[in-house]
């Protein structure tokens, strides 16, 4: 099992004490990884764009202690002691024990901060997961200093995926697929994988910016929804759907065809919300705003035939896809046409990123 090459060799000495900063980006799905099995692994594979400015910022200062069996941390959010955190926190830590058993010997002071609003359907989970887990690793290659950059990668994808499913995306690669799929060599459902082709020139600084129809607290967890998949009616066929679509994807990422692109995300997000519509209980994730929008993209891109295209997390906000050729006329478009169905007029300007980056020690 891959698995077990995560599970460090002993080890004689542990550093006294340090601190590391690094920052991890959230990441946009353009295949949707929605269901999930025991052990954090996906039902369907996934493919997702990394995010350049939408990113959690974390510090992790590291002491030695005396080992009494807990495992031991402070937790500040932007600044301020943040309790109910905590609980998600000490379970990834309980999940990773075996792979990092040198965890209690530390009382870790975690100091965080996003760079965008959170709980508001942009993948904060992701990111802070990330940005966790990188940071451990920093303290990890202290104890293996031999430890290579592939591994630190992997290991800290493995991890993240643990803390949050699509964590593992946001540690390494412009566009990472996260499943197995016999489309993309070396995929795993224990790690998110750097797209192993060259990307074509249409997707370079591809550009992503972020409609914040809604900035409040998810109506349902993602956890929640993704335990919705247990059972419902559609699921085998909507997993299948997610292998044929990343399949098909796959080759347009390579191929350049905004016009097949365009199709399959759009699909993608329309059958993420469908898949909520339809199970027991139901949710209607979106808002009329984000009917809305949509209406006024397809119209725009009608007219236009500019290749701009929407995708959708669990939530209500609009990630409005395009390339970077065309980002005036976009702009122009959403600055007229869709910030009026935006909560205080807000949102995002985002690009492709490269994944997670050391800041400081």
């Amino acid at each position: 099992m891959t698995a077990q090459k995560f599970i460090p060799a002993g080890y004689e000495q542990l550093p006294e004490s340090g601190q590391f900063t690094w920052s991890a980006p959230s990441n946009i799905a353009l295949v949707k990884y929605w269901g999930k099995k025991p052990g954090q692994i996906p039902a369907n594979p996934s493919v997702s764009f990394t995010l350049n400015h939408c990113k959690t910022v974390t510090t992790l200062a590291f002491t030695k202690k005396q080992t009494d069996g807990r495992f031991s941390f402070d937790l500040l959010f932007e600044g301020q002691p943040k309790e109910d955190f905590k609980p998600k926190i000490q379970k990834f830590f309980e999940r990773i024990e075996s792979y990092m058993p040198f965890l209690k010997d530390y009382h870790f002071k975690i100091d965080t901060r996003n760079t965008f609003p959170h709980s508001s359907g942009i993948a904060s989970s992701a990111s802070g997961m990330a940005a966790l887990a990188v940071n451990l690793m920093g303290l990890e290659r202290l104890i293996f200093p031999e430890m290579t950059d592939a591994y630190f990668n992997q290991k800290a994808s493995f991890l993240a995926r643990l803390g949050s499913g699509s964590a593992c995306r946001s540690v390494k690669g412009q566009v990472v697929v996260w499943g197995e799929n016999q489309a993309v060599a070396g995929s795993s459902d224990e790690y998110g994988v750097e797209f192993p082709h060259p990307i074509h020139e249409n997707f370079k600084r591809y550009q992503d910016t972020i409609l914040l129809v809604d900035k409040g607290e998810k109506q349902v967890s993602s956890t929640v929804g993704h335990d919705l998949m247990h059972g419902h009616p559609f699921a085998e066929r909507r997993f299948a759907q997610a292998h044929e679509n990343l399949a098909k994807i796959a080759s347009v990422l390579q191929n350049g065809d905004l016009e097949s692109f365009v199709e399959i995300v759009e699909s993608e997000a329309l059958t993420l919300h469908a898949m909520m519509l339809t199970s027991r209980p139901y949710f209607i994730l979106m808002k009329p705003n984000t009917l809305e929008i949509i209406n006024k993209i397809w119209k725009f891109r009608s007219e236009t035939k500019i290749p701009v295209c929407f995708t959708l997390d669990a939530g209500a906000n609009v990630h409005v896809l395009y390339p970077e050729n065309d980002t005036e006329k976009v702009l122009q478009f959403i600055k007229e046409e869709l910030v009026a169905y935006c909560q205080n007029g807000q949102y995002i300007c985002d690009e492709i990123g490269n994944g997670s980056a050391f800041l400081s020690n």
